[in-house]
């Protein structure tokens, strides 16, 4: 069948499996743009305000589907309006590919209009890059990039395709996809047995749960194995939603922003098992305080091994596949003293969530807690906000936490949340914002209304970068440059001006009937809910010290 570039571009993203994309138009994709409206009863597109939150919306869509999300963006500054959306979905490992426009191929290397490299700029960035310069390797190129994003440790990949490419015609063959194998490598027989022996060894084994777990889609597997050796089980940002917040083993999260019990219980372990984590330097800041424990680490990427933390044993492959093979060579443990002394530790964990008259941030996620039917996913901008989420919110599912970890890009929440709504339509999504992050990516909300998704937008407005403030609080002896907003912004009126709902929250007795209400409402909410410009999130650990140096609220004095 002799078919446009454009035309084998969309039979081939619809071959692979693709129902939504996410981008905004431009001179040097119209012919992509043609071909999507013909075969619009097959693949639909979602027109973003910005070529940034077409990005995120696509990062969002595979993080709470696990498809491969897609974006397209024209040349020049459309492409580069993707990079920060690529950055994010690189540093945690989200699958996406990401499609640019660029200018004809004789034009490509003079600053031609809106012409820019982006091969070479998002280089460092994504898994792999390519620039089309024959239409005969179109196809392929395009099912090799579905392959390489969604197999291994997942990312994102990017396509970029001169505009006469598009035009001109050639023969198209349907394919199939390439089959994506479970990575099976360096798992053998002398691995398994040192890996078996160093847990049956263990008497105080703890598990350090990243989000390579949701990606190899082992949270039973790892629940299994957690039970089976009786082991407290602490998630990176990115592994939360990987057990199950109320299950008996789970700790909370770790790091600087991480529970007591978590980060307790990692200095006082003689056995760290990592699964899919990478050890930042937001979890383990000081290495020397885990020298007295052993370590060992599952990963489906070789160069995360003795990358930041040098560890006893390690196997390189899919976790899922990994612990399938090694459930049988483990022993069952009780672990009672261990056991006893999490549980211990665990009740160091409860927080103060009412003040009399004064909203406060934990007050929030306990009515959300009492609301949840399981049906929420939580998607969040990057700041305090983002952690009082990590720390009260209790997730029960896989893929219900979306946010910005490795990045920590603020402005990615509401983006995300359009994406996870396309792929979860029958879920409630609430994108838990901070009033400065929101203010970067409030545009989108034009989007969920043009939709008529019904994301629920939470902007916790302090009047601050909160974040930062807290920093310049703790670490800068008060002094607030630049992080008192001060703006005249009516979040409310905002919401109205775009064609949605708005509700403003001032006392703790409004809370919950607003919840009701903006759970009732068809469309995009947004609830502005006032808080103190002085809440800080505890715990927390000092930049640089051991993850068991922790800063209580009890110890500050300001």
């Amino acid at each position: 069948m002799l078919l446009t570039g454009a035309e084998i571009l969309v039979n081939s993203l619809i071959d692979n499996g693709v129902d939504t994309v996410f981008g905004y138009p431009g001179g040097a994709v119209l012919n992509i743009y043609d071909a999507l409206f013909k075969k619009n009863d097959k693949i639909r597109h979602i027109l973003t305000c910005h070529e940034q939150g077409a990005a995120h919306a696509a990062d969002g869509y595979a993080r709470s589907t696990g498809k491969v999300g897609v974006c397209i963006a024209t040349s020049g500054p459309g492409a580069t309006n993707l990079v920060t959306g690529i950055a994010t979905a690189y540093m945690d490992s989200t699958p996406m590919v990401a499609i640019t426009g660029n200018v004809t191929r004789p034009l490509l290397g003079k600053d031609s209009f809106q012409e820019v490299d982006i091969t070479g700029i998002t280089m460092p960035i994504t898994k792999h890059n390519y620039i089309v310069k024959d239409i005969k390797d179109l196809q392929k190129i395009i099912n090799e990039a579905f392959y390489i994003a969604s197999s291994g440790r997942h990312g994102p990949v990017l396509i970029d395709i001169p505009k006469d490419i598009t035009a001109e015609k050639y023969n198209y063959i349907t394919m199939e996809p390439k089959n994506r194998k479970k990575s099976l490598q360096h798992i053998n027989i002398n691995s398994l047995e040192r890996f078996a022996q160093l847990i049956n060894e263990s008497e105080n084994p703890f598990i350090y749960a990243g989000g390579g777990i949701l990606s190899s889609n082992a949270e039973k597997e790892v629940l299994a194995l957690a039970e089976k050796i009786n082991a407290p089980v602490a998630t990176s940002l990115m592994g939360i939603g990987s057990i199950p917040n109320d299950h008996r083993l789970y700790t909370g999260m770790i790091g600087m922003h991480g529970t007591k019990a978590s980060n307790l219980l990692a200095t006082s372990c003689d056995l760290i098992i990592a699964l899919g984590a990478r050890f930042s330097d937001r979890v383990i800041s000081h290495k020397n305080h885990i020298k007295n424990a052993k370590i060992i680490q599952i990963d489906i990427d070789p160069t995360e091994i003795n990358k930041n933390v040098k560890v006893d044993s390690y196997i390189v492959g899919d976790i899922k596949e990994v612990i399938k093979k090694l459930f049988p060579m483990i022993n069952e443990k009780e672990n009672i003293a261990w056991i006893n002394k999490m549980n211990e530790l665990k009740a160091l964990n409860n927080k103060e969530v009412v003040k009399e008259g004064v909203l406060t941030p934990e007050y929030l996620f306990t009515l959300l807690n009492k609301m949840n039917n399981g049906n929420f996913i939580i998607t969040t901008e990057v700041g305090q906000h983002q952690m009082w989420t990590a720390q009260n919110y209790k997730f029960y599912k896989p893929r219900t936490f979306i946010s910005s970890c490795g990045l920590g890009t603020m402005g990615f929440g509401m983006g995300a949340s359009i994406g996870a709504q396309m792929g979860n339509p029958k879920a409630v999504v609430f994108n838990i914002a901070g009033d400065g992050s929101f203010g970067m990516d409030c545009n989108e909300f034009a989007t969920a209304v043009n939709f008529k998704l019904p994301v629920k937008v939470i902007v916790m407005n302090n009047n601050a970068l909160g974040m930062v403030r807290q920093w310049q609080s703790l670490f800068y002896e008060g002094r607030y440059a630049e992080t008192t907003l001060n703006r005249a912004t009516d979040f409310v009126k905002l919401a109205e001006a775009f064609g949605g709902t708005g509700f403003r929250v001032e006392k703790p007795e409004e809370l919950q009937e607003i919840l009701e209400k903006a759970l009732a409402t068809d469309g995009p909410v947004i609830i502005d809910y006032k808080i103190n410009s002085d809440d800080m999130v505890f715990p927390m650990v000092a930049p640089g010290a051991p993850i068991n140096e922790i800063i209580s609220k009890e110890d500050i004095k300001l």
